[in-house]
């Protein structure tokens, strides 16, 4: 059995003012090749389908289209979970209408998938809330599926029982070690999905984005470990972290496929996979993860100086660019407008002052009856290590005056 493990599609997401849904458009058309080329008889999306709740008309139309497309009328099982980032009830709103072509959404723990035939060969042959066991049309044997799509407090209680005073790792993993004691078995191949945050015990948290960061503590604990993935699994696909990488090989590969594109400076530089998953009843699961070729590069430079900078933005035009350039005084708006016309990427320019080395005991003298522009003009030198210019000071004198009116 062949399985493509994807996740964190975040589609409508946006980085500054440049929508990457044209970006999304080709890497998802990369995914669906991929998927054809190697016939797989399965496709898992572990969650943030989209980037928010309320997504607009054309990532919802890019979603649908590429499961449909991925789901090779009916001859494919899709199965996607909502993540951090989805609306549950939007995620499940297209299932009765996804189903007949092989495609299961669910946005709610413990959801519980109807049995089920496409014409095309996918059949649901039986479910539990957070399992189902799925028969494709090229493989003998079933895929057995417990999945648990991201949950915040207020549904984890509701679908879950958990208390504050409990941790999320202990219900998850008796919720786990039940399924996989009542439906694995070395008759079928056993897979686990989920949308969360799972480290090794001795793993340093990465570096992620700002809002991937809430997640990360839920339940009353830092994050779940490989200990809580039942034994009879023999794969765990995760969504959540946007980096690949595998967190542990026991009790079987438990992998992050991360985001099919670099959303966030803090991604710089990273390359980006799907992961393809072959594996037979009763024997571990070979991992092969793919490179993704298409999208924009993310990429933080520094220079020193204003020369510099447009050179090499001049001979990196297809990126995204978060400029830092260090100086003794602030960037003027001549300088920033030369910059943003050397290239059509930058995302920000960030200046870093060097500021001049001040003995530890000279401390600034204060003349508060001095009248506040010159406070703010001393304030501004001691800050920036320069006296502001005529343009800043004039509109500091409009804000005063404003506020006086």
């Amino acid at each position: 059995m062949k399985i493509l493990h994807t996740a964190d599609w975040h589609l409508g997401k946006r980085l500054g003012e440049y929508s990457r849904l044209p970006e999304q458009e080709l890497v998802l058309e990369e995914i669906c090749q991929i998927s054809e080329k190697e016939e797989v008889d399965a496709v898992l999306i572990a969650g943030d389908l989209f980037d928010t709740f309320h997504p607009g008309n054309d990532a919802a139309e890019l979603l649908y289209r590429t499961v449909y497309r991925l789901s090779n009328g009916g001859q494919r099982a899709v199965v996607a979970i909502a993540g951090n980032h989805d609306s549950p009830d939007r995620v499940e709103s297209t299932d009765l209408l996804a189903r007949s072509c092989g495609i299961i959404f669910q946005g709610h723990p413990k959801n519980q998938v109807p049995l089920f035939c496409t014409e095309g060969g996918v059949r649901v042959l039986r479910s539990a809330p957070g399992f189902l066991e799925i028969q494709l049309p090229e493989c003998s044997y079933p895929l057995r599926l417990l999945s648990t799509p991201y949950a915040n407090e207020l549904t984890l209680k509701r679908y879950l029982g958990i208390k504050k005073s409990e941790a999320l790792q202990e219900v998850l993993k008796q919720q786990w070690q039940e399924l996989g004691q009542s439906y694995c078995d070395d008759q079928g191949v056993n897979v686990l999905m989920a949308h969360l945050y799972a480290a090794s015990p001795d793993e340093e948290m990465p570096e992620e984005p700002e809002d991937e960061k809430p997640v990360l503590h839920i339940g009353g604990i830092s994050a779940i470990g490989p200990d809580a993935f039942p034994e009879q699994v023999q794969y765990v696909a995760l969504g959540h972290l946007h980096r690949y990488h595998t967190v542990s090989q026991s009790p079987c590969p438990i992998l992050y496929s991360g985001t099919p594109l670099s959303y966030s400076f803090s991604e710089a530089e990273q390359k980006k996979y799907v992961t393809l998953v072959e594996v037979s009843p009763g024997t571990p699961a070979k991992v092969v993860p793919i490179e993704l070729t298409q999208g924009q590069r993310l990429i933080r430079k520094r220079f020193f100086n204003t020369e510099d900078a447009i050179q090499w933005l001049e001979a990196h035009p297809d990126t995204f660019v978060e400029l830092t350039l260090v100086s003794d005084t602030y960037i003027d708006a001549k300088s920033k407008k030369t910059l943003y016309a050397a290239h059509s990427g930058i995302v920000s320019i960030i200046p870093e002052i060097i500021r001049p080395q001040v003995e530890a005991n000279e401390q600034p003298r204060i003349n508060l009856q001095d009248n506040l522009s010159s406070l703010f003009s001393r304030y501004f030198e001691h800050k920036r290590g320069q006296t502001p210019n005529d343009e800043l000071m004039t509109l500091f004198r409009e804000v005063i005056e404003a506020e006086e009116v």
